[in-house]
């Protein structure tokens, strides 16, 4: 009988110390037990019959990050990449042409909705400036996990003909101190103005640290970013210690995602609100003048050879570039 009490108490011992460490390996901030590094026997002996009691109606719950944060993605709305763009009066000819979200910021789409899918942002809202059929690029970067959108509506041409980058950046400042957004990611340059004059501008306006080219994003789970940005000798590594922050996305960062069509469905549902760019008080009155717009001189025809001795006469005589 002596045998079979300590058998049974030893049983017992080991079933508390295994429940011990199931409930503090799911140690959270808001547990009081998962303040102490060790628990005192007198402690123990408390909780142990209530901890039995709760072992099998115990569910895993789901911890929200401390680093939890609002990121804040411009999405430009721009000629797409495919389209050969005509010159007339002067100006890019926008009738009857096909627009796109700009492919930087798509990137930039990319990888906030990553960020969020790793639980290390809270919401993602996407923020366009121009006419109302910037809404339909809205709806693009919800259908590809934005949360909700906020359209600034002016029909001012956005590709350095009216509005420019300095006005821009300014629109943007009213809205991330609007939203109180932690981080700011932008495509790191419209293809229709080629400035790549927003992202830095804004970071000057908010007084906060910026990254631009930025290649990889990391977080370090402490509120902080690493960031690895492409520059003209390779790339470099810039520790970002807290957020908030302005990154500027280049192509190598990610591969943004296809909205598939439930995505697209659910994005007619998602909130899209609309402000007037005159409510904002911000001076729109470009600070630059575009004098003349033309399309770049065609190429030459090319010229067929017969052998590598003609190519390297012609090079050398014709063209000039070989000694």
């Amino acid at each position: 009988r002596d045998r079979e009490r300590r058998n049974q108490h030893h049983h017992h011992h080991n079933h508390t110390l295994r429940l011990w460490r199931v409930i503090n390996s799911q140690a959270h901030p808001t547990n009081p037990l998962s303040r102490c590094n060790s628990i005192t026997p007198y402690v123990q002996t408390s909780v142990e019959s209530s901890l039995q009691r709760q072992h099998n109606s115990v569910q895993p719950q789901e911890i929200i990050p401390r680093n939890a944060m609002k990121i804040l993605v411009g999405v430009k709305r721009v000629v797409d990449y495919a389209v050969k763009v005509r010159v007339q009066k002067a100006t890019v000819d926008l009738a009857s042409v096909k627009m796109s979200p700009n492919p930087f910021c798509q990137i930039a789409i990319e990888e906030a909705v990553r960020c969020k899918e790793a639980k290390q942002a809270e919401e993602v809202v996407a923020v366009s400036i121009g006419p109302k059929q910037c809404t339909e690029t809205l709806r693009t970067a919800l259908a590809m996990g934005c949360d909700r959108g906020i359209h600034i509506l002016t029909d001012q041409r956005t590709d350095y003909m009216q509005l420019q980058p300095y006005a821009i950046a300014q629109l943007f400042q009213k809205v991330v101190e609007q939203e109180q957004s932690d981080l700011v990611l932008l495509g790191k340059q419209g293809i229709d103005s080629d400035c790549g004059q927003t992202g830095p501008m804004l970071a000057g306006f908010l007084g906060w640290p910026q990254v631009t080219f930025a290649a990889n994003i990391e977080h370090d789970g402490n509120g902080g970013i690493s960031v690895e940005r492409e520059t003209d000798e390779g790339t470099e590594t810039i520790q970002i210690p807290s957020l908030p922050a302005v990154v500027t996305c280049d192509l190598r960062l990610n591969e943004p995602r296809y909205a598939t069509l439930p995505n697209i469905m659910k994005a007619k549902k998602k909130p899209v609100d609309t402000i007037a760019i005159e409510d904002l008080g911000v001076d729109l009155d470009p600070h630059n003048e575009v004098l003349e717009v033309m399309e770049p001189p065609p190429r030459k025809e090319g010229v067929m050879v017969q052998d590598v001795d003609e190519l390297l006469d012609k090079l050398r005589n014709e063209a000039g570039v070989l000694q």
